[in-house]
């Protein structure tokens, strides 16, 4: 089973802000997701943002490997592109 981390007081304002906690990406990325590397620019260490549903909404999760945890930098709702995207890349599996 995988394990998760993040920084809390970023989940609490994510959820003030999002209303979507970071405690929620374990069963998103546990779910029927689709996964790309983030290669927009060099981060240090390997980016990945997953989009995925969250009871019944897709949302994106910005997530590295760290000392051998997923560590979740970041989850909001997508936008329509987004959405888009996750359907074509489900439906073409």
């Amino acid at each position: 089973m995988a394990e998760y981390e993040w920084d809390e007081t970023k989940s609490r304002e994510n959820l003030a802000r999002q209303g979507i906690s970071f405690h929620d990406a374990e069963a998103v990325l546990a779910g029927s997701c689709v996964t790309s590397e983030d290669t927009r620019r060099d981060y240090g260490e390997p980016r990945f943002i997953t989009i995925g549903l969250l009871r019944g909404r897709t949302v994106v999760i910005a997530h590295t490997p760290r000392g051998g945890r997923t560590r979740v930098i970041s989850m909001r709702k997508a936008n329509s592109r987004e959405t888009r995207r996750y359907r074509e890349r489900l439906e073409a599996r």
